[in-house]
């Protein structure tokens, strides 16, 4: 009976090692090559499909603008409520007021700026555009199997560190040496790079900027031990159950 309780329990380790680190994902072979950062990667803030842009419209370069500001803050409200959101479709174009349809994607915002501005001299004197692009993100992995954080971009500039920082750095189970980074290139394809920050030398891949739709995901270090004893305790105190029922089965059957 011993045997086979032992037994028994070498099969509920062997099934249960099929399933530990359920949680790490994207894992990749050890000959597997990552692409390289080029040096040539655009750095400005460009305008994409599917971005939601906000759109503030004065005439005179932008005089109203600054007299609606007022000391008592009224005026401030009345500047938010200036401002209009509108989508840049599948195509690249979004459909603004006079001008209907207008490309915008692959555009700088100050670039867009000033087309816009070109554009509604038709029909305002010396008009003055803001632009704002309001649905940037990144998605952050700190490592940690199920802290997912999504990251406005706020900032052009935003870095691969200041990201991950504010997805709460990373997490006590990361492994620095294994910082992934999934990236859309201008065809359509993701890239995958990944970058070793476990010591002084990644420092230069920590300024990389992001971009939209960027995925960082640091992968956990597998804790093997711990979640083979959390998946094969149920089946240990199931045998030690049934043993100590037998047990007392026979002590009263003697």
């Amino acid at each position: 009976m011993v045997k086979s309780l032992g037994l028994l329990v070498v099969l509920c380790v062997l099934f249960t090692s099929c399933n530990i680190n359920r949680d790490i994902m994207f894992k990749t072979p050890l000959d597997y090559k990552f692409d390289q950062v080029s040096d040539s990667l655009p750095k400005a803030f460009r305008i994409q499909a599917n971005d939601q842009i906000t759109f503030r419209l004065f005439a005179n370069d932008g005089f109203r603008m600054i007299d609606l500001v007022d000391d008592n803050g009224t005026g401030q409200r009345n500047l938010q409520r200036a401002a209009f959101n509108y989508q840049v479709d599948f195509d690249g174009q979004a459909k603004l007021p006079l001008l209907g349809l207008v490309r915008l994607a692959g555009l700088t915002i100050r670039e867009a700026e000033m087309m816009l501005e070109k554009s509604f001299t038709v029909y305002y004197n010396r008009p003055f555009v803001q632009l704002q692009v309001n649905t940037r993100r990144v998605v952050v992995f700190p490592g940690g199997g199920g802290d997912a954080r999504v990251i406005p971009l706020e900032n052009s500039n935003t870095t691969l560190l200041e990201a991950i920082a504010a997805a709460g750095g990373l997490s006590r189970r990361a492994d620095s040496r294994k910082v992934k980074v999934f990236r859309n290139d201008s065809t359509g394809v993701r890239k995958v790079y990944q970058f070793d920050m476990s010591d002084i030398n990644g420092l230069k891949n920590a300024d990389m900027v992001m971009l939209a739709d960027d995925i960082v995901y640091v992968q956990p270090n597998p804790e093997i031990a711990r979640e083979l004893i959390n998946d094969i305790n149920p089946f240990i105190t199931l045998l030690t159950t049934t043993v100590l029922v037998i047990g007392i089965v026979r002590g009263f059957s003697q």
